[in-house]
């Protein structure tokens, strides 16, 4: 024990990154606050706290989720630790960040308010305290790769979609436009969506075909040795 108390003591963190995706504006936003307290008040910042004596880091990450949002059970993937030793400021911190994905439409306004949290555009974020812009960078590269072999962008769409939409989705994460042909092609071919009888009809008089992503074959697939591969070509 004597080893253990002659060690200095660290400050352990969690940074939530968390996504959102505006169906409407075809982008992906990052869910900030301003930090309430030095240093760096009044600056934006991820969604972020110290870690609990009685807590794991999952559980941290998960309750400044949850406050912030609302929302439990959310998809929610620890991404990478930061332990420079100046990288905060005010004290020596090593952070593990989340990268969080999540329905804007869910989110409790009221507590969104209650922290003061926007959402901003990928494309046009703020400065960003610390390495916090390099914890997004990351966590969005991890995210690009993510969604070649799992399904998880469907967590950032309603539950009823069009291809388009979809389509517009995977172009927003990659930031890059993306074969129409072969991206319909590839993710029709896995028999994973399910067509429903509606159609969306305010973009065109004709309409599109709403589709939903059917979660049960899509296990049933995993456990028939289906690998999830959506790596599509501009």
């Amino acid at each position: 024990m004597k080893l253990y108390s002659e060690h200095p003591r660290h400050l352990v963190a969690a940074d939530c990154i968390i996504f959102g995706y505006d169906i409407l504006e075809k982008e992906i936003k990052l869910l900030l606050i301003k930090r309430s307290f030095e240093p760096s008040m009044g600056k934006w910042s991820l969604a972020g706290g110290f870690v609990r004596e009685n807590e794991s880091l999952d559980e941290a990450a998960s309750r400044i989720l949850y406050k912030l949002t609302g929302l439990r059970d959310v998809y929610m993937e620890q991404s990478y630790s930061y332990g420079e030793i100046k990288r905060d400021p005010g004290a020596r911190v090593i952070s593990t960040s989340y990268c969080a994905l999540i329905k804007i439409k869910d989110i409790d306004r009221k507590l969104k308010e209650l922290h003061g949290a926007h959402w901003q555009s990928l494309n046009r974020l703020p400065h960003l305290i610390f390495d916090h812009r390099f914890m997004v960078s990351r966590a969005l590269n991890e995210l690009q790769m993510q969604i070649k072999v799992k399904p998880v962008g469907f967590e950032l769409l309603p539950e009823k979609f069009t291809l388009v939409q979809l389509q517009d989705l995977y172009e927003a994460i990659y930031q890059h436009d993306i074969d129409k042909r072969n991206f319909r092609k590839k993710i029709l071919s896995m028999n994973i969506l399910e067509k429903l009888d509606e159609k969306e009809k305010e973009t065109s008089k004709k309409g599109a075909y709403y589709f939903k992503f059917n979660k049960e074959q899509y296990e049933i697939h995993k456990k028939q040795g289906f690998f999830f591969s959506l790596e599509v070509n501009k």
